[in-house]
């Protein structure tokens, strides 16, 4: 039984690649915002997208010959600014403050290595034009609101962040007001509801050795 979002096949697809999206298609934020912290925001995440392109160019340009070295580079900077903690806290629940700090540390990092393991599925999504439609901070949260479209299909996507020492940190992407961290918190908790949670680290770990078998 996975317990990797509970949904459609098209879906966990589009999930994954809205989490490149946002690590690509973010960074080129509307000029209108004026509020500092807007742009301050803007600038890194521009930075980041000329980073990224240039990673992921050799793997679409010249899939054979890519290296893994080159493919591991690829995914750290997509994924390096997802917080994976934050986003697994809030789909554990009410579970999360049962674990020990042993077993939260195992959890995160098999989920994050799954997520990062999926990141590379579909390289094309990294060409993917965004548009936004608003952006505002307030205090240490940010949201920005955009329309993404992915093959021919138009999306409203909305990112949720939050500043941990002075870093911007996504925790959440909502997809037609349906939510990431939604999504893996019904799978998750119903899982570990039923079945306990040495089995469904078990699950996770099983479906992280799937991935990786066949990257």
């Amino acid at each position: 039984m996975s317990v990797i979002l509970n949904t459609s096949r098209q879906r966990r697809r589009v999930v994954v690649m809205l989490v490149g999206l946002l690590m690509v298609g973010f960074f080129a934020l509307p000029a209108r915002a004026q509020n500092p912290v807007e742009q301050e925001i803007r600038a890194l995440l521009q930075k980041r997208d000329r980073e990224i392109k240039q990673a992921v160019k050799p793997l679409v340009d010249n899939p054979k010959t890519a290296t893994q070295a080159q493919r591991d580079r690829a995914a750290s900077l997509i994924n390096d600014q997802i917080d994976f903690e934050e986003m697994g806290r809030q789909a554990l629940g009410k579970y999360w403050a049962d674990l020990t700090e042993e077993q939260r540390a195992e959890f995160v990092d098999v989920f994050s290595t799954i997520v990062r393991s999926q990141s590379l599925a579909d390289l094309n999504v990294y060409n993917a034009q965004v548009a936004y439609d608003e952006v505002k901070v307030d205090g240490d949260k940010a949201y920005v609101k955009t329309t993404a479209s992915i093959e021919d299909k138009k999306l409203m996507v909305e990112y949720m962040l939050s500043s941990k020492d002075g870093v911007w940190w996504l925790y959440d992407i909502i997809l037609d007001e349906v939510g990431t961290v939604e999504g893996y918190a019904i799978s998750f908790q119903s899982y570990i509801r039923k079945r306990g949670f040495d089995k469904f680290m078990a699950s996770l770990y099983k479906k992280r050795d799937k991935i990786q078998a066949s990257s």
